[in-house]
């Protein structure tokens, strides 16, 4: 979950360091930390953002050209300025940083305590450097001993070690945690993710599993932690620059709901032909054949994800015919579950890192399905272990809350539905034109949908103070409630729940009264006569209803107290449009109750860690 990033090269290391650690912020914000080669190994790191690690070395000397830095998200330890990295080892001439947990970390602390090492933090991290140092004592190569001491260590993890001996290199590893190395002339830079490195180069090195690289200046050394050489591969980065700055917004969560045209555009460019009624999705089309003839389809995902594989639940047993199943991929892995070669395995993830859904998919590979892949970023981990899948193309989500990601999960899912049912022939052609042709104008729709910002804002107001909120839907509407509820307490810190519909009345409705807040999802769909019965018995027992409703809707405006239309679509795209309104609400409200609307507290990007 913590942010990485190195340099070596013939700039000031300090202001790649400290603005890729601004980029990577939304990867954690417990604490930052720097570590210089200047005139010996120098180390500087404070509790808090990374702004108070820059107003607390304000008058320090931060000069030299070999550097790395790191932004935390608290697993061993609180956080605080004792637990922040770098670590040091104990002769203080070794320095590390560290992205995820190491699991064994007690035994081995237990061992080097017996040998007289003497440890200043809590973390997992500092037992790995003196683990390393402990190697170097019986070998002068502080690349094999690092080699060594991974061989050791059981736990996911993505590191980078300076030396004071080796001033001019840096070593990297990873298993199981991200980590890129940029190419540049004459330098080389290393992060968490690409979106430090694309301001300096486009050439990139995805470091593989259980893989270190000896970085020097004009050097790279890649071997795997089994001493095997390897070649690795330079790829060109497609991100630029400018869709990591705000763009003229407040928050990047705000640029990034706008954005859903061109996110959900880009998600279905080359991939829909509704004239010919025909989907055509490349990254999956080996497989069209066991999409014929599959019995049951598992979906695994965390978080947002899940909520979109819930929608996608609804699309592709409604049109595709096919049984599906939706998982926490957190709790999958530990259960005993029945898959075997027959099932297709669809794995969720907007980072193409999280630890318990790589996990699941490990254990489902294991029982021999076939697994699909829906990814956000390219190169990432998931991408890379699947047996094949869809890139998502919503761009970089810096915001810690996802708004983006979700709309595109969602369209590939709904991709995925049609594809399927245009192989199995259980939606007539004429259908699939017509489907297609009102899918290829939702961008168009989210658009309109997003003109109701303004109102949105004004609702806001009326209900920032509040404590408690239920989302209420039925259908599709189920998830688009689950995720807005999500949405708002995640960023208001307001506590809210998502309900279907119909199951408010088996314990929920004890919860209503005037003070509670009660979102509907109440467009005109198939379940629409009901949710306005269910509107109905709260406002029986005065509840502040706010409804989402299909533009022109008479009906329910006149039973509830406030109103956000959305433009009016086929049921299957509803949780396209729905959504909308539901994060600018949580947005508007989490702004006025003052919070950090991009790194909401306790809160990381990419959950690398179990």
């Amino acid at each position: 979950m913590c942010g990485i990033v190195g340099y070596i090269g013939h700039r000031d290391a300090w202001d790649i360091v400290i603005k890729g650690l601004k980029r990577l912020e939304y990867r954690g914000y417990d604490s930052a930390g720097i570590a210089l080669m200047n005139g010996g190994l120098k180390i500087h790191k404070k509790a808090g953002k990374v702004s108070d690690l820059e107003a607390h070395t304000l008058h320090e000397d931060r000069s030299g050209t070999t550097g790395m830095g790191h932004t935390r998200w608290a697993t061993h330890g609180a956080p605080s300025d004792r637990n922040s990295h770098p670590h040091r080892s104990g002769d203080g001439k070794l320095s590390i940083i560290h992205n995820g947990i190491i699991e064994n970390y007690s035994v081995i602390k237990e061992a080097l305590l017996a040998k007289g090492h003497v440890f200043s933090s809590d973390t997992d991290t500092e037992v790995l450097i003196h683990l390393i140092e402990d190697i170097h004592s019986d070998t002068t190569d502080l690349l094999e001993a690092v080699r060594l001491a991974l061989n050791e260590v059981i736990g996911a993890y993505a590191i980078v070690i300076m030396s004071q001996d080796s001033p001019d290199q840096l070593i990297a590893a990873r298993k199981g945690s991200p980590m890129v190395i940029g190419v540049g002339e004459g330098e080389y830079f290393i992060a968490s993710d690409a979106t430090p490195i694309v301001e300096y180069t486009k050439n990139v090195i995805y470091l593989k599993d259980s893989q270190i690289a000896l970085v020097k200046r004009d050097e790279l050394v890649v071997k795997t932690i089994d001493n095997i050489i390897q070649t690795p591969y330079i790829q060109e980065l497609s991100l630029q620059l400018e869709m990591l700055e705000k763009g003229g917004f407040e928050h990047f969560m705000l640029k990034e709901i706008y954005e859903q045209p061109r996110s959900v555009r880009d998600c279905m460019r080359g991939r829909i032909y509704p004239i010919e009624g025909k989907v055509q999705l490349g990254g999956i089309k080996d497989y069209a054949d066991k999409l014929k003839n599959v019995e049951r389809i598992v979906v695994i995902a965390c978080g947002t994800s899940w909520h979109a594989g819930l929608v996608g639940e609804y699309l592709i047993e409604e049109y595709a015919r096919i049984p599906v199943e939706v998982e926490y991929a957190s709790e999958f892995r530990y259960r005993n579950p029945i898959i075997s070669e027959k099932d297709i395995v669809i794995a969720i993830s907007q980072s193409g890192e999280t630890a318990d859904t790589m996990a699941a998919i490990e254990l489902a590979k294991e029982r021999g399905a076939t697994i699909f892949g829906i990814c956000n970023v390219v190169g990432s981990s998931i991408p890379r272990i699947t047996d094949a899948g869809v890139y998502t193309h919503a761009g970089p989500e810096i915001g810690v809350a996802s708004t983006k990601a979700f709309t595109a999960q969602v369209t590939v899912l709904t991709l995925m539905a049609l594809y399927m049912a245009q192989q199995r022939g259980t939606v007539k052609q004429s259908d699939l034109v017509s489907m297609l042709t009102e899918l290829d104008e939702i961008p168009t729709l989210i658009e309109q949908a997003l003109k109701s910002d303004e109102k949105i804002a004004e609702i806001a107001e009326k209900f920032k103070d509040s404590s408690n909120c239920l989302f209420l839907g039925r259908g599709s509407g189920f998830p688009v409630a689950l995720e807005g509820a999500l949405k708002l307490k995640e960023i208001s810190y307001i506590h809210a729940e998502g309900y279907p519909a119909a199951e408010m009345k088996h314990g929920p409705i004890a919860l209503i009264d005037e003070d509670m807040p009660v979102v509907f999802i109440a467009t005109k769909n198939s379940s629409y006569e009901k949710v306005i019965s269910n509107i109905q018995e709260v406002k029986a027992r005065k509840g502040k209803v706010i409804a989402i409703v299909t533009e022109g809707d008479k009906t329910v405006k006149e039973m509830v107290d406030y109103i956000i239309e959305i433009p009016a679509c086929n049921e299957a795209y509803l949780p396209l449009l729905a959504t909308i309104p539901l994060q600018l609400l949580s947005y508007h409200i989490a702004v006025l109750r003052g919070c950090n609307v991009d790194q909401p507290r306790n809160l990381a990007k990419s959950v690398t860690v179990e």
